[in-house]
């Protein structure tokens, strides 16, 4: 049994470590729920562990919390085909970030909707290996020892990920200012009824996802095109909604809104956008997603 100090010793190398093995957690999980579970059994086995022939804690820590996710990650794809509608990953506010400091364009892609929306198409050690060395700029080796598998196989496994991803990353190009001009000129003119302007706004080819988990009112399948997105917003809006409430929010790393419905729903609105207009949009509804948002 480990005693009082050594379990405080412990508990002190993982809370210094704390921010990135959350941020590497839900990157792998998309959830952030699921990460601080990862994240508690972690710790319980970093107490049963010679500590004392660890030579690097963040690099064991890390590897720990890497398969965790990955067993949860390749049990969860099984449970997802019981989900109501699309599932997207839960918003996160990053203003200030549990994940620690967001220094990097790789960092803050990374925490982004739309890339963790992507990332669902990879298979569990494709996912890991992007995360890391993504992210987190994992030499291949390094990785390879995470996954045992070896440096050649990794690097493998990420071409792959890059290659199965790389039509979706090139609709959202658009950094945080310009998805932020792009989201508070749609809110506008939803908010108008103005269809010509919100069709203009959006890609022809755009997609609009909505995850409300069976547990709110939402469209079930995705809303394509510029056209029908247009209307679908319209309605929300000016027409069935017309009291709507758009908070500012930063999640994820960008620009979002946390809308508030005159029936006590709320819902989370961000969108990815390339070439001057928006290319995706993603309304989280289920209340299970929101419940770390402010009220």
């Amino acid at each position: 049994m480990t005693s009082p100090p050594a379990a405080a010793q412990a508990a002190g190398a993982l809370v210094a470590h704390r921010p990135m093995l959350l941020g590497l957690a839900y990157r792998l999980l998309g959830s952030l729920h699921d990460a601080e579970d990862v994240l508690q059994e972690a710790y319980l086995r970093w107490l049963d562990v010679d500590r004392d022939s660890v030579a690097e804690p963040r690099r064991y820590l890390s590897r720990v919390v890497t398969r965790l996710a990955l067993d949860r990650l390749r049990a969860r794809q099984a449970a997802r085909e019981t989900y109501v509608g699309p599932w997207l990953p839960e918003p996160v506010p990053t203003d200030p970030s549990p994940f620690g400091p967001l220094e990097t364009v790789e960092q803050r892609e990374t925490l982004s909707t739309a890339l963790l929306h992507l990332l669902e198409r990879l298979t569990p050690p494709e996912r890991a290996v992007y995360v890391l060395h993504t992210a987190f700029a994992l030499p291949y080796a390094e990785i390879g020892e995470v996954l045992d598998r070896s440096a050649a196989d990794c690097r493998q496994l990420h071409h792959r990920a890059v290659a199965r991803i790389a039509d979706g990353r090139r609709r959202f190009t658009a950094g945080p200012a310009e998805q932020r001009r792009l989201l508070d000129a749609f809110l506008a003119a939803a908010r108008d009824g103005d269809l010509a302007r919100l069709t203009g706004l959006v890609a022809d080819d755009a997609t609009a996802w909505n995850d409300g988990g069976g547990r709110v009112s939402s469209a079930r399948n995705p809303v394509l095109g510029a056209e029908r997105i247009a209307r679908f917003f319209t309605g929300l809006y000016h027409h069935r909604h017309p009291a709507v409430r758009g908070d500012r929010i930063e999640l994820n790393g960008a620009p979002a809104l946390l809308l508030h419905l005159p029936s006590g729903a709320r819902f989370t609105l961000s969108v990815a956008a390339a070439g001057g207009r928006i290319t995706g949009f993603y309304l989280i509804g289920n209340p299970d997603k929101l419940d770390l948002l402010p009220g």
